[in-house]
């Protein structure tokens, strides 16, 4: 497909990778939209790039000198999102101790880009609704109209008309959003892009991580276009790197890939996401090169820390080496019949690792969905030293879940 000099200068600009056809429609909608001051929705899977689109609009407008405010509406707990995007007076409610500007006030003359529309509650809509039909709005407590010159770009990842038909989005707010509809397409429906971000991602990390590059096989290659990745170009990403880690400086075919496809459950059996089905000799052998590669960890720590070093120090380091990996094998899909893999194991299998590790995951209970979530969720806390938004952002997940599932897991102190 031949591309313009301005999408190509705007490819660049925002990193944007990929030649397909239905991408470059997106991306052209985008650009023949900006100068024109209406809304624009965008519709598209989790993960697909909608974040981009916004941008582009913005920068292409004439409000690019302007603001540009960024607001994850599935982030915001709904007793405080009127506050956060109209601001609110001193006193309106406990803990308003000053009066405080919110998002549109903020953005006036700008752009405001609206993710996860659809998570909005009804209120807050009917206050949007009159927002972007009269410009005007009230803070929170207050009965002073204000008004706003502002545009606004939504998303979201939902099906839209079902959300209106089920009562839970506005009818005439979706019209008044969606003069101008830009479609984001999956990552399964941009063909041969895959592996221009494929070999993208391998560049980044072994520049970053000083890494040998692996090398795909034709078949390898081909595993990756044929795949449906549900999780898009995010989960395109998070598979290539740990293919880049674990199969540093090889040569890479489907078989060795394959493993890392995470797999779908279909009617209580194991079957691979494209079809096919689940080799569980292929799952033993990635679990044996997981546990090997953990027994080369294990012993460069051991010389690390010297021979004197008390046995219960490098016991910790090995059951930390082993939840990482347990961790890694559990994101594939893999977590069940790796269990299975790993009890079945006989010693000589597994090279020489140390008969007290065998044991130690042998014995090893079988752990419940909510116990493995909730450990998850626990140790990204920790990580993040109990900031939420880095916690949700590496979790992949809304803000608004993560308050709900640390809420349900008592994790608040």
């Amino acid at each position: 497909m031949e591309v313009s000099e301005e999408i190509r200068r705007t490819k660049q600009r925002f990193g944007i990778i990929g030649d397909s056809s239905a991408l470059i429609g997106a991306i052209e909608r985008a650009l023949r939209v900006a100068p024109i001051d209406l809304s624009v929705l965008i519709i598209g899977e989790s993960g697909s790039g909608k974040e981009y689109f916004p941008k582009i609009i913005h920068e292409n407008s004439t409000r690019r000198h302007k603001r540009y405010i960024a607001v994850n509406c599935g982030a915001i707990p709904e007793g405080t999102i009127d506050s956060e995007l109209f601001g609110h007076v001193k006193g309106s409610f406990t803990g308003a101790i000053a009066d405080h500007k919110g998002y549109f006030e903020e953005a006036d003359g700008g752009t405001i880009f609206l993710d996860e529309v659809a998570e909005m509650p009804l209120s807050t809509q009917a206050r949007l609704l009159r927002v972007l039909e009269s410009g005007e709005f009230m803070r929170v407590g207050s009965s002073t109209v204000q008004k706003t010159n502002i545009r606004v770009v939504a998303a979201t990842n939902k099906d839209m008309l079902k959300a209106v038909k089920d009562g839970k989005f506005r009818e005439d707010l979706y019209y008044r959003l969606s003069t101008v509809l830009i479609q984001v397409p999956a990552l399964r429906e941009r063909g041969r892009d895959i592996l221009l971000l494929v070999r993208k991602f391998l560049r980044d990390f072994a520049e970053k991580n000083r890494t040998p590059e692996i090398e795909l096989t034709d078949d390898a290659r081909q595993a990756l276009v044929d795949y449906h990745w549900p999780g898009n170009v995010r989960q395109l990403k998070s598979v290539v790197e740990q293919v880049a880690l674990f199969e540093a400086g090889k040569r890479v075919d489907a078989a060795t890939l394959r493993p890392y496809m995470p797999h779908v459950e279909q009617h209580g059996l194991i079957a691979m996401a494209d079809g096919s089905q689940f080799d569980y000799n292929q799952e033993r052998e990635f679990v044996f090169k997981m546990i090997m590669q953990l027994k080369q960890e294990v012993d460069a720590l051991k010389q690390k820390l010297g021979t004197d070093t008390p046995n219960t120090r490098i016991t910790n380091s090995v059951m930390e080496l082993k939840r990482e990996s347990k961790d890694l094998i559990a994101y594939g899909g893999m977590l069940h019949s790796s269990q299975h893999a790993v009890k079945d194991a006989q010693p000589e299998d597994l090279g020489q690792v140390d008969e007290v590790n065998i044991q130690q995951v042998e014995a090893e209970p079988v752990k419940t969905l909510d116990e493995t979530e909730r450990e998850t969720i626990e140790s990204a806390l920790a990580r993040n030293r109990g900031k939420r938004k880095q916690t949700a952002a590496e979790l992949q997940i809304s803000e608004r879940t993560l308050y709900r599932k640390i809420k349900q897991y008592k994790l608040e102190n």
